[in-house]
């Protein structure tokens, strides 16, 4: 989500009880020994999301990897119960294209530790995509630790606040950011050889693109920003284009596909229940 001030009554409690405080040294220090301890098996994520909760309290720990062609996988979505659809399904079936963590993935310098309402556009709560999917997940806060795995796949393991919980404050953000060194180290040395796996058994169909053959490659990159929540200045400063040119194309590109809103457009290139590949 777009960064906003945020106000000292916002501030979450941590696990000890008081805002912005570190836990023990000594509870951090066992919870991290008891995950190192659980490497290699399938007791590690809860054991990593147990240290983390002792670092910041959050809702749900989840994650995904992305292969170099742009195909997305499940890393860990264990424990979501009936959010399963909305959260892993539909986000694998190709809303996965339109995430601000996706595309901090695909970047070979991208940071370690990512914000999500640092990192999102500016109109992203405007978005189809922020209404038809993200808020529906419930996450009002959520942050992710950049894994870099085997063959060239990137992982992002994230930390969510869920419902009525507030967002994490600036102190919790700096005590998870100084932690990320270990998160990705641990990660990337538990997950090794998944992307193999992945590979060879997976699911998921081929690599979902924002194309169609009626419109331009400008036009293109221009739904593609339009559809991440980008407004039309945002566009303009992306793209080094006029704020007026913007608007030609988006009149351009309504006019060749015949719609007239957002909404049609999200339609036409991501459609429910299960979002799928734009036309080819």
């Amino acid at each position: 989500m777009p960064p906003a001030a945020e106000p000292a009554a916002t501030r979450a409690a941590t696990p000890s009880g008081e805002p912005g405080a570190a836990p023990p040294f000594a509870d951090w220090n066992d919870a991290v020994a008891r995950a190192v301890a659980a490497l290699g098996t399938p007791g590690f994520p809860a054991a990593m999301e147990a240290a983390l909760q002792r670092l910041v309290s959050h809702q749900m720990m989840n994650g995904f990897h992305y292969a170099p062609d742009g195909r997305a996988f499940d890393l860990h979505n264990d424990r979501l119960g009936a959010d399963r659809r909305i959260i892993v399904d539909q986000y694998l079936a190709g809303t996965y294209v339109l995430d601000p963590f996706y595309d901090a993935s695909r970047r070979p310098d991208g940071p370690s530790f990512i914000v999500m309402r640092q990192l999102a556009p500016d109109d992203f709560e405007q978005s189809e995509y922020f209404r038809l999917h993200y808020a529906a997940t419930r996450i009002v806060d959520e942050v992710g630790f950049r894994l870099t795995l085997d063959a060239g796949h990137v992982g992002i393991l994230s930390l969510c606040r869920i419902g009525d919980a507030l967002q994490f404050s600036p102190g919790e953000l700096a005590r998870l950011e100084a932690a990320a060194g270990l998160v990705r180290a641990l990660g990337e040395r538990h997950w090794r050889g998944l992307p193999t796996a992945a590979a060879d058994g997976a699911k998921a169909g081929a690599p979902r693109r924002i194309e169609h053959p009626a419109l331009t490659n400008r036009e293109l990159e221009v739904v593609t920003l339009i559809l991440k929540g980008h407004s039309t200045q945002s566009i303009a400063a992306v793209l080094s284009l006029s704020p007026d040119t913007v608007k030609v194309h988006r009149r351009r590109i309504y006019a060749k596909l015949r719609i007239s809103s957002q909404g049609e457009l999200f339609r036409t290139f991501l459609t429910d229940p299960l979002i799928s590949a734009g036309p080819r």
